[in-house]
């Protein structure tokens, strides 16, 4: 098969929308890759904690709820620093409370997956010790 014919079936094969003349060339491949974005041709996972691990999603939910408790400070000074109408105190209380139950959700998402994370780690030193054990009868 020649270079133009291989692109030709390539560019039928594409699933993207629209026009399908001008496939994704490989350095906005490669760009894309470490930039964590694809051409729209390219299959995407649908869940994001199929590609992420426990550790890298955890550092990711401590981020978010750091930024949450830095968001829920910010609101509190702004409420209790100046003399509000009613209506500005009735929306800052609103935002309050949605911080404070996003921060409690993601505490509970951290606390879920640190769970995991123990259970793995768990599971890769009995394997560990499994693997040992196994060394150790076979060398004997």
């Amino acid at each position: 098969m020649t270079s133009v014919a291989m692109w030709t079936s390539l560019r039928r094969r594409c699933p993207c929308p629209g026009p399908r003349e001008r496939l994704p060339c490989f350095s906005s491949i490669v760009r894309g890759l470490a930039e964590e974005r694809l051409p729209r041709c390219f299959p995407r996972p649908g869940n994001k904690r199929e590609n992420l691990g426990v550790a890298l999603e955890i550092i990711g939910l401590e981020e978010k709820l750091s930024q949450c408790r830095r968001d829920l400070e910010a609101v509190n000074s702004r409420l209790h620093s100046r003399e509000l109408s009613p209506e500005a105190r009735r929306s800052l209380e609103k935002e309050k409370n949605s911080l404070m139950n996003k921060a409690s959700n993601y505490e509970k998402e951290l606390k879920f997956l640190r769970q995991e994370n123990r259970k793995n780690m768990l599971l890769s030193v009995a394997i560990f010790f499994l693997l040992t054990l196994i060394y150790a009868y076979w060398t004997m």
